[in-house]
């Protein structure tokens, strides 16, 4: 029987009968790779007995999870590491991956566990810099500048580690697969590799990736479906605040995020960050309100800030650091056609402090009541909370878990909470901290 031609996109896997130049699902160019589906005449027949568990039999050869000590790192991954996992970390360069996985290393060694760190970006001298910065000292702690796969390989079969920390994935290539180390090839056959050695010896596995300007792992997009659990870790390089985000994790909750300080010991956990992103000295600043972000289950208290400046040049400029650039000109044309405020000829400019940066509609209200204020150069009355998705007529509309926000902002001692009126459920309807408004016009006129 003959056998069967065809041709795969190496970064999305779309099929197709020929090769292509461009991929029609993914958009990227020269990224078909030439397969070939070897026929048989002959039906397979199985040689051996497979495996068959019921769940009873899985649920009690289940391993415990290890728990590194580290609060935050262990709550984003569901109460601990799973024995046998493969765990992508994502994040900007210097953002600091490499020295969070060095102090989860050190964490390991400190339990009795041998690791394996294999990296490729710095040598083993550097790194005993950064650990002896970091007080990072234990024998179990192997060490090795090595990016050939199969050496690592064979590195491990010969020290049998229970970790294996890879930094990063992009600097790893195997000499039996064509391609630059970094290539989407590389990548993905690299990590395919791990994930099998991960699974065959129950080697738990970290792999560091470096994201593309869009903040996306660099590599083909399904490298993050092949992995157990994928966290991001976020922040202003420039800044203190790192965020661990989870955006994958097969065995516990998704994004959900842990609060970290960049310090010269290393990434310090924060238990309560509401004072690294609150400066109470300037909430009388005008332009500057609380916003009750809710990253994951957790919520998170950040302080929205605006400035509006006449502009002198003839287009204004437009500048939002935190926050989608493109909501943030939609607001501003609701607040100049629904509340009267004239906007045009001003600079306008939008900041989350800390370096955190949401996307969810519900920092809408803030953000505009912000605005609001800056221009009239009035400061809004102490302890001020908003939160409230804005629509095109000026609505106020509800979101998700405004209850959840309510009761955290009140916990906090916020005196005045302005939300949409559809979230004033029978638990707050006496409640004199809270002022339910139907559309932003309402919620500027509720302030001053």
């Amino acid at each position: 029987m003959k056998n069967k031609e065809f041709y795969t996109c190496s970064n999305c896997g779309y099929i197709s009968p020929k090769e292509l130049g461009k991929c029609p699902q993914c958009g990227e160019w020269n990224t078909f790779l030439r397969k070939v589906e070897l026929k048989s005449a002959n039906k397979r027949k199985f040689d051996k007995d497979l495996d068959i568990y019921t769940l009873n039999k899985l649920s009690s050869i289940e391993r415990e999870r290890i728990k590194l000590g580290i609060e935050e790192f262990d709550r984003i991954l569901g109460g601990g590491i799973v024995p046998g996992s493969v765990i992508l970390l994502g994040g900007e360069p210097g953002i600091g991956k490499s020295t969070l996985l060095l102090q989860v290393a050190y964490a390991l060694c400190k339990k009795g566990y041998k690791v394996f760190y294999a990296s490729g970006e710095e040598s083993p001298s550097q790194i005993s810099v950064r650990a002896k910065r970091l007080g990072v000292n234990s024998d179990n702690l192997l060490i090795t500048f090595e990016t050939e796969l199969e050496s690592i390989n064979e590195l491990v079969s010969r020290e049998s580690p229970d970790f294996l920390i890879i930094d990063s994935i992009q600097t790893v290539y195997s000499s039996e697969i064509p391609g630059s180390a970094g290539s989407i090839t590389q990548v993905r056959e690299s990590t395919n590799f791990l994930i099998n050695l991960s699974k065959r010896r129950e080697l738990t596995t970290f792999i560091v990736g470096h994201v593309t300007k869009g903040g996306e792992i660099a590599g083909p997009k399904f490298l993050e479906h092949l992995v157990d659990v994928v966290l991001y870790l976020e922040g202003d390089k420039l800044g203190i605040v790192r965020l661990l985000r989870g955006e994958k994790n097969r065995y516990g909750e998704t994004n959900d995020v842990g609060v970290f300080s960049m310090c010269n010991e290393g990434l310090i956990e924060v238990v309560d960050p509401t004072e690294l992103f609150i400066y109470e000295k300037e909430l009388s600043v005008p332009g500057t309100i609380i916003f009750p972000s809710l990253q994951g289950m957790r919520p998170l208290f950040l302080e929205v800030q605006a400035l509006c400046t006449q502009s002198f040049i003839p287009v204004p400029r437009r500048n939002v650091t935190g926050f989608d650039f493109g909501r943030t000109i939609m607001l501003v044309a609701v607040l100049e056609k629904r509340s009267g405020i004239r906007l045009g000829n001003m600079d306008i400019f939008v900041n989350l402090t800390g370096g955190v940066k949401i996307t969810e509609p519900a920092a809408d209200l803030a953000v505009s009541l912000s605005i609001a204020s800056s221009l009239k150069d009035k400061p809004m009355p102490s302890g001020t909370v908003a939160f409230g998705e804005v629509g095109l007529s000026g609505e106020i509309r509800p979101v998700q878990n405004s209850q959840k926000r309510l009761k955290e902002a009140l916990k906090r001692g916020f005196k005045r909470i302005i939300v949409d009126k559809s979230s004033l459920s029978e638990d707050f309807e006496d409640n004199n901290s809270i002022i339910p408004v139907e559309n932003i016009k309402e919620a500027i006129e509720a302030i001053y």
